[in-house]
Formats: C-alpha cells, structure tokens, sequence
C-alpha cells in the first residue's frame, strides 16, 4: 500500500509550527508496512487543496489529511474534500452531544460555527475525538481510501492509535489483533537508548520496536501482531522484560500520556507520603507542577520559592554561613534547603532545587549547574550536581523534571 500524508494549514508553510504529526504518522506507518512515499503540506486554500488531492489520487492507495477539521473559517478540510467527491456534510450526533457537553461544562453558550466540528462527510466512518472536539473520518472513494484526523498533535496521536490504526489492518489483509505498549524513559538519550537496544531493533519481526524522542525524554513503542489480545499481551511481555534488563534504570511509567510528574504524584498518593519543595532558580515550577495533577492535594501542603540569599535566610533559616563560606550554588545550601523546608512543611520528603538557570554566571559556576537536594524523615539529606546544557527555561525545565525522577528512584528504593 502507498501512502501520501497530507498537512493542511498556513500556519507550516509560514513556519509558525513544526509539522509533527508527518513525523508520528510516518513511522505509524512504517510499523504496518505501509510505504509512504509523499509528505505534502498546502496552506489554507481550498483549490490548492483541491489540485493536491487530484494529484495524490493518481499516486497513492491510501491518503491521511492532518488539520483543517476546526469550527473556524480557515478550517476548510472536510468541506473541501466533501466538494471534491460530491458528497454532502452531515451531523454525527454522538460528537454534537460530545461539543454541547463540552460547553455546558465550561457554562459557556456554544458559538454556531462550532456545530462544524461534528460534521462529517457523508458515508464516512467517524472516528471519536477523546482529547478534543474535532471527529476524523475515514472513506474509500474508488481505488483510494481517505483519513481524516485533527490537527492538534493531542487529538491527532490518540486518535490514530485508538481507531485510524485498526481501520487499516482490513486493507493490508490483516486479520491478527495488534497492540502496542508504550514505554516511557527519562535520563537517556534517543541515540543512547537506540544504542542500547540495537541488537533488538535489528533483529525485530514481531512484535516491533521504536523510539520516540520526546522533549527531554524518550518513549518506546513496542508493537504485537497475534490471533487475540491475550497473545499479543504475551509478546509484548517477553519483549518488554528484554528491554528492562537493558535499559530499566531509565524507565518510569507506560502510555501515551502519563508524564513524569503524573507517575511520581501517583507513587505518593499510593504510598501515603508527602512532599514539598524548596525552589531558587525554578522558581515554584516544581511546585506547579505538581498542582497541575489531580488529587495533589493529597500529598502536597505547600512550600516556598526562595530567589534570593535573603529569602533562603529568611523564610528557610538557612545558615548565614553556608551562604557566604559556601554559597547559595551548593551541596551544603541544596541540603539545608531541602531539610529545612520539610521539617517546616511536616511532610515525608523535601526536595530543593538551587542553581544558575543562566544566561550569566553565578558564583563562578556556569549556566546550567545545578543542585538538586532530597530530604526525608529519619535519613540524612542527599544533594546530587547536574550540568545542564540548555536556554536559560531549558535548564529550569530539566531542573525540574530531573527532581521528579529522583523521587521517582528514592520511592522505588525506599518504599
């Protein structure tokens, strides 16, 4: 089967966005055995597309459109191609149910024009939105077979994973169940990982294997092709436990969208513990962080944001001495910090964070260094040195997700 991926939207062409969704699809694809031979990006213009389309049909068995599904005006897909075959939009209940809840919940009347969203071309398989408002389509019109799916990466991965994907396996002959599992690493590299588990990538058949570089950690999709789920599930077991005993210090959690941050708070709530933090160069991201997830409520009371030297004196009790004799950039400041802010707070685990986020020096240390303190009841308080080498909200947002794994490793360890 050859296969054309299509992205519509200005806002590639003017380089105002990366087009991710060709990258995700294309190797989507490739796990299926499906060659895509075309990647095609078309503004906003419904004859441009039009000329594109007519050109796809002659070339490719199978053409994915990305983008334009919206309530907004440039939001031209479906009707474009609705137009071209001759077909007519027609409302798909389900998702108007889906758009009126939405703006229910939220206690916000719902705009005309979003009744857009669930319309669909005529004789189409709808595919759900579970992430946003927009339905896909799929439709087969003579020789081609046509795939329509959202724009916004959220909505576009999901749900090509959840439906798009099994509506193609019919059309390669395909009768076997296919499942994938997703795991996630932080602290490795793409490369090093791929590294690591070359043996296994080039030997793969089924199930499959492939990383996925994401930002500041990698994810792995693992892929199974059997008779039933509990086969696959099987496959997908042992192929797993190879790849743990390789690379299972990086490893922390499954799935497409459980981050870092999720898995730690998760670990918490299950083991009763508490935490809370003490932040210079992050600034309280850490801490928003962690109020982002639901239930954090339950294992996080508070904490502080201490800037400056006068702040971590202040509002820590942190030793004037350790201020000037070993400065806030420190093993012994991130130590105190972390310490101090715990037994303040009453919690089971203080963390800190201290450093230069950059772009200047501090106390001759470059941008990009960094302490990263933990403290628990009963334990004598760790500090651990990183040098990171990013922007000055690259280093504060690694600062912060590195925190996050070493709780991750103290809860595995400790508890």
């Amino acid at each position: 089967m050859r296969a054309e991926i299509i992205a519509v939207g200005t806002e590639l062409l003017l380089g105002q966005i990366t087009n991710t969704n060709a990258t995700f699809l294309s190797k989507e694809l490739a796990g299926l055995g499906i060659d895509v031979f075309h990647h095609t990006v078309v503004g906003d213009n419904p004859e441009r597309l039009k000329e594109v389309l007519r050109v796809a049909e002659k070339r490719s068995d199978l053409i994915i459109f990305s983008g334009g599904l919206g309530p907004t005006k440039d939001d031209m897909t479906k009707q474009t191609i609705a137009n071209y075959l001759g077909k007519d939009l027609v409302l798909d209940q389900p998702t108007m149910d889906q758009v009126l809840a939405y703006h229910q919940k939220i206690k916000k009347e719902m705009p005309e024009n979003n009744k857009m969203q669930a319309m669909v071309i005529e004789g189409s398989t709808v595919l759900p939105n579970t992430t946003g408002l927009a339905a896909g389509m799929f439709l087969q019109h003579q020789d081609t077979c046509l795939l329509l799916l959202p724009g916004p990466p959220n909505e576009l991965y999901p749900m090509f994973l959840n439906t798009g994907k099994q509506l193609l396996l019919p059309l390669l002959g395909q009768q076997e169940f296919l499942l994938s599992r997703v795991l996630r690493f932080y602290g490795i590299g793409e490369s090093k990982l791929a590294t690591l588990l070359d043996d296994l990538i080039e030997n793969q058949t089924n199930p499959t294997l492939a990383t996925y570089a994401g930002t500041y950690e990698v994810t792995l999709r693992l892929t199974a092709k059997a008779n039933s789920e509990s086969e696959a599930n099987l496959l997908l077991d042992d192929l797993e436990n190879q790849v743990q005993s390789l690379v299972g210090s990086y490893f922390y959690g499954y799935g497409d969208q459980n981050s870092l941050p999720q898995v730690v708070v998760q670990a918490l709530q299950k083991h009763q513990l508490t935490i809370t933090a003490a932040e210079s160069l992050t600034g309280g991201l850490f801490q928003s962080e962690l109020a982002s997830i639901p239930g954090a409520s339950k294992i996080f009371p508070g904490g502080f944001v201490t800037y400056s030297p006068e702040a971590k004196s202040s509002l820590l009790a942190i030793s004037p001495h350790i201020i000037e004799q070993e400065g806030v950039v420190s093993e012994a400041c991130a130590k105190a910090m972390a310490e101090h802010v715990r037994a303040k707070m009453a919690t089971d685990i203080g963390v800190s964070l201290t450093g230069v986020a950059g772009p200047d020096e501090l106390e001759q240390q470059p941008a990009g260094t960094v302490w990263i303190g933990l403290a628990s009841k009963g334990k004598e308080p760790t500090a651990y040195l990183y040098h990171f080498a990013h922007q000055r909200n690259g280093n504060r947002e690694r600062a912060v997700l590195t925190a996050f794994d070493l709780v991750r490793k103290y809860l595995e360890k400790h508890c």
